[in-house]
């Protein structure tokens, strides 16, 4: 029977360069012959890509935080069953962009609701499958934001337009997550440039996971 794939999910502030990276580890561990499905949250298969749409659309400055909330759970629960449990179930590398922590920072810490609330929320949509591995990438949220605002190429949603306040807020939740979660979180520093976090971070998924 094939054991289990592997579960990486890849978390920060906005403007931490992590797509980026991912890519670039992925094409590693697909050079060395490893079954790699490389995706990303909200988003990553055709249902929960259009829930992205709604989240992210500037127009939508109304929203609920609830709402929100709820959003981030729906797409992740059909993202779960639709694109990553099969993925592990055949022995593949999953590497995700965004998963559970996202929305106990965002919508837990920095709208509010509550860090616990918004995980019983999302323990209902993923049920027991968490990551086998978290990749924190540390940045302030000012250098982050500097980083978008500087990139012509890329759109600014609707969270990247929050206030600063609600930035530092989000910064500050994942740094209660990884005090909760030591054994999972590991930080990267994302202010060097991105070939020295890709080697950084390869290492450390080579050391625990590999």
């Amino acid at each position: 029977m094939k054991m289990r794939g592997q579960f990486i999910s890849f978390e920060g502030p906005e403007g931490a360069g992590k797509t980026t990276v991912i890519a670039a580890l992925s094409n590693r561990l697909q050079a060395e012959g490893e079954d790699v499905v490389l995706t990303r949250e909200p988003g990553g298969i055709r249902i929960s890509e259009k829930i992205r749409e709604v989240i992210l659309d500037n127009r939508f400055t109304e929203m609920d935080a609830r709402t929100e909330a709820l959003l981030y759970a729906a797409a992740r629960r059909q993202h779960l069953v639709e694109k990553i449990m099969p993925a592990l179930e055949r022995g593949a590398i999953v590497l995700c962009d965004r998963f559970i922590d996202s929305s106990l920072a965002y919508q837990g810490y920095a709208r509010g609701l509550g860090i616990e609330e918004v995980l019983t929320i999302n323990q209902f949509a993923i049920e027991e499958t968490m990551p086998d591995l978290t990749i924190f990438f540390d940045i302030e949220p000012e250098t982050g934001l500097s980083r978008i605002a500087s990139n012509d190429e890329r759109e600014q949603n609707r969270l990247d337009k929050e206030n600063i306040r609600f930035h530092r807020d989000v910064y500050e939740g994942y740094r209660m997550l990884i005090d909760r979660y030591p054994n999972r979180i590991i930080q990267t520093d994302a202010r060097l440039t991105k070939e020295v976090v890709t080697e950084n971070v390869w290492k450390i998924i080579s050391s625990r996971l590999m």
